[in-house]
């Protein structure tokens, strides 16, 4: 037979029972309409059953008219789990205590989040919220309705178009749409566009002013490429020149790379903390003791306590601290130059822009020499080569255009 259903919250017991007429005191149990289960026989004369706390206290009768005797082994369920905590008052007090201290902590607002904002400040927005109530350790109880705060903080600020705020646990989201603005116009000076370096034009595109050179042309420091005065001889007019020129430019690299070099490994020792956080405060639980490591990262894995879908401001942090050795690796003389030729390519695009592109590379001089390979490299770019030259002055019959 299975236990009932109610039998952990009612409470049930586990019973040995001795005596010559055990299976008469069943059967009187059965008549009674006793719930028993989990029969079995301990001995020639001894049985064990389960059945439950109340019926327990029926069986003095039964057990007398049969002559057997009783021995309780087991106690199971809420009301003997509840005598065990009344015995343990201290226990009892903490665990109440720390529901308590919960659930407090997750009726305060702990952080306010301000999203979707680029030209309306921050600080603005909370100064703005907290006019309304809503602040670090305010109580959730007395925060005011989500869509009234969004309407009051909107009024606050004339820049948004929209105010959305929404409670996440203890956490408050703000939701930002500031008005739309239009771009204003920049005020461009007259100028021509100047070679900046000695070249040859390979691409020139003028989308206002006027090409003075030609692809394949070569060009001098300061040469006019795109030029800013445009119209007729006798109807000039200025403009600020605008356009695209790009040209071959050389470039010679002494490079020196190392054949020995050290990268970082992991030994696999390793030592582990754990904390509680509470805001920007932490507890450490385990892992005392100094760091034995010379060399180390630390490796820090963090876990958002939270009761259902509610966040609280508690957080349980997890490091492990790795124990880090430098390795010496030696290369060849071919790996020396791959590596001193990419650190070239690395550096001419943070220096000519990423729409820089090496049209040919030649090493015009290589030498192996105390422990490390020295390269002369001749590079050819393709760049941009235009630079703003301001028009400073003019003809007096010129008219500054657009």
């Amino acid at each position: 037979m299975k236990p009932p259903a109610t039998a952990k919250w009612r409470g049930y017991v586990k019973i040995a029972v001795r005596g010559k007429h055990t299976e008469q005191l069943i059967n009187e149990l059965y008549t009674q309409e006793i719930s028993i289960w989990d029969i079995s026989r301990l001995g020639e004369d001894q049985v064990s059953m389960m059945l439950m706390l109340p019926d327990f206290f029926r069986l003095r009768p039964l057990l007398r008219r049969t002559g057997c005797r009783v021995h309780v082994l087991e106690r199971y369920g809420l009301p003997f789990s509840l005598r065990q905590l009344s015995k343990r008052s201290f226990f009892a007090s903490g665990l109440l205590l720390f529901l308590l201290g919960l659930y407090m902590l997750s009726s305060l607002v702990w952080t306010i989040e301000v999203k979707g904002n680029e030209r309306i400040h921050t600080e603005q927005i909370l100064e703005a919220a907290k006019k309304e109530g809503v602040f670090p350790f305010q109580w959730s109880f007395r925060l005011k309705k989500m869509d009234e705060i969004s309407k009051e903080i909107h009024a606050q600020l004339p820049d948004a178009t929209w105010i959305g705020v929404s409670k996440q646990g203890t956490k408050i989201m703000i939701h930002v749409v500031e008005s739309a603005v239009p771009d204003s116009k920049k005020l461009v000076n007259p100028r021509n566009l100047v070679a900046k370096v000695d070249a040859v034009v390979t691409q020139i595109i003028a989308s206002q002013g006027k090409a003075v050179v030609r692809p394949n042309t070569r060009v001098k420091k300061g040469n006019v490429l795109i030029s800013g005065i445009i119209g007729s001889t006798d109807m000039p007019r200025i403009v600020p020149a605008q356009g695209t020129v790009k040209g071959l430019v050389w470039h010679e690299y002494n490079i020196s790379v190392p054949f020995l070099t050290k990268e970082k490994t992991f030994t696999g020792a390793y030592k582990e903390r754990q904390y509680i956080q509470l805001g920007d405060r932490r507890l450490q639980l385990s892992g005392y003791g100094g760091i034995e490591f010379a060399n180390y990262e630390i490796i820090e894995e963090e876990e958002q306590a939270g009761v259902s879908r509610y966040k609280l401001p508690i957080k349980w942090v997890h490091e492990k601290i790795m124990e880090v050795a430098e390795v010496a690796k030696e290369r060849s003389e071919d790996e020396a130059v791959r590596v001193g030729l990419e650190q070239a390519h690395a550096d001419i695009a943070a220096k000519y822009g990423g729409d820089s592109r090496i049209i040919t590379e030649k090493i015009l001089h290589q030498k192996a020499d105390n422990g490390k390979v020295n390269l002369k490299v001749l590079f050819e770019v393709e760049q941009s080569i235009a630079v703003e030259q301001p028009i400073v002055s003019a003809p007096e019959d010129l008219r500054q255009g657009d």
